[in-house]
């Protein structure tokens, strides 16, 4: 949301806090090296993602580089399915509020599954269209009830789905273009609970869905039989979400509060923008059996990180968080090994640069990464492959948590919250089906 950053008006209540930290999630709830993931149930993930752009060797290039369809023959289809295992714990340490408890929170994240649909077709030798259904933005947290960052966030999804036809010409013997439209239906679904000073917590959910629309252009150089040269810019991608919050298990006193200040009923606007990027990668066949991958790529997440809150009301009071995300950039080396006729080898090494500062919040516990990938394709007959993968992520460091200033939990406040994320990595596990029409 570039250019909107309007700062506090009127009272700045602590409760106001309480539903800025609930809706920010919308930033995102894993991943790492901004929250866009690569892994949708292809054999790019044994690569962990080197030479995505380049790659086209099946129709997931639809998704990953609209021009490489010039490379496919007849109509191909491609179905990837995969789970992610998100082993992400937080560990509580001196300096958080004793009144929070000493409950750690648990698993985060834990499993979640994946894939995609991928479909090319040829109207001609030199003319492809195409469809993608996938998903590759966001992911679940769900922290236990009564842990120690309950008033932070208990726990949120945001997941966005995308439609992306597609379109390639061949417009020269070695270069293609393509373009896309990338049409996301998003899904907010945030929690948190409230300090209600006295007896049980009460609770504030938000709950809301917005469609998105960007677009993607490709570039593929074939330079020579061996050699591929892929380019792709990705467009920002705004989502507009809107919702009234939903208010439950308050204590009278807060309530009436809330409605005195017009807050029980007014509504929560949350725009957040998916950052532009750009991904340039490059495929050398070496010998008959070796191929070698590489790629890297720039992300503007500093977009993405300016979030506003809006409460509109008689009496408005509004709030902006800058998350203050960093630009991050991508770099990943991967090969292909012809092991025998039907048997390819892939494998693949990545990292993503952080996103956000030296300390994170509860709700966004990710920042750089590493990927380790290996994979196996192997071609059933003519018309019909199948392959399997496996990436391992870790965060690129321990992820340090320091929440704290504000009144404290005696006062109705959040209290301070100190710890980290440590170990935390991601598991994936993929298979992809393919055929040949």
């Amino acid at each position: 949301m570039r250019g909107r950053r309007p700062g506090a008006r009127g009272g700045r209540l602590w409760i106001v806090a309480v539903a800025l930290v609930a809706v920010s999630l919308a930033a995102g709830q894993a991943g790492a090296g901004g929250l866009i993931m690569p892994e949708v149930g292809t054999a790019d993930v044994g690569l962990a993602s080197a030479g995505y752009t380049a790659r086209a060797q099946d129709a997931s290039t639809v998704f990953t580089n609209p021009a490489g369809m010039t490379r496919l023959d007849g109509s191909q289809l491609v179905l990837g399915a995969q789970l992610l295992y998100g082993d992400v714990t937080f560990s509580i340490d001196e300096g958080t509020s004793t009144a929070l408890g000493s409950d750690d929170g648990g698993v985060a994240i834990g499993w979640f599954p994946g894939g995609g649909l991928f479909y090319s077709h040829s109207l001609s030798p030199s003319v492809k269209v195409g469809v993608a259904a996938t998903g590759n933005f966001g992911l679940t947290l769900k922290y236990d009830d009564e842990w120690v960052g309950r008033y932070y966030v208990q726990e949120g999804t945001m997941i966005g789905m995308s439609l992306v036809p597609a379109i390639a010409v061949k417009v020269s013997p070695t270069v293609s273009l393509g373009a896309s439209v990338n049409a996301m239906y998003g899904m907010l679904h945030d929690q948190v609970a409230v300090n209600n000073l006295v007896g049980a917590d009460g609770e504030l959910t938000l709950k809301t869905s917005q469609w998105g629309f960007g677009g993607n252009l490709g570039l593929l150089w074939e330079p020579g039989p061996r050699t591929r040269l892929g380019l792709v810019w990705n467009s920002e991608l705004e989502l507009d979400f809107s919702d009234r919050p939903e208010w439950e298990g308050l204590s009278p006193a807060l309530e009436a509060l809330l409605d005195s200040r017009g807050l029980l009923d007014a509504p929560v606007d949350v725009g957040i923008t998916l950052p532009q990027g750009v991904n340039v990668s490059v495929y050398q066949q070496v010998t008959d059996r070796w191929a070698l991958l590489a790629s890297a790529g720039w992300q503007e997440w500093s977009t993405f990180g300016q979030v506003e809150v809006g409460m509109q009301s008689g009496d408005p009071i509004s709030l902006t968080a800058d998350l203050e995300f960093k630009d991050t950039w991508h770099a990943a080396a991967g090969a292909q090994c012809r092991l025998s006729e039907p048997w390819l080898l892939n494998f693949g090494i990545a990292y993503d640069s952080p996103f956000q500062a030296d300390t994170v919040p509860v709700a966004v516990p990710a920042n750089d990464s590493w990927r380790f990938g290996v994979g196996a394709q192997k071609e059933q007959s003519e018309r019909f492959s199948w392959g399997v993968a496996f990436e391992y992520a870790p965060a690129g460091g321990t992820l340090a948590v320091d929440s704290t200033g504000g009144p404290p939990v005696a006062l109705g406040g959040r209290g301070d919250l100190v710890g980290a994320f440590r170990d935390s990595a991601l598991y994936f596990i993929a298979g992809n089906l393919s055929w040949t029409f």
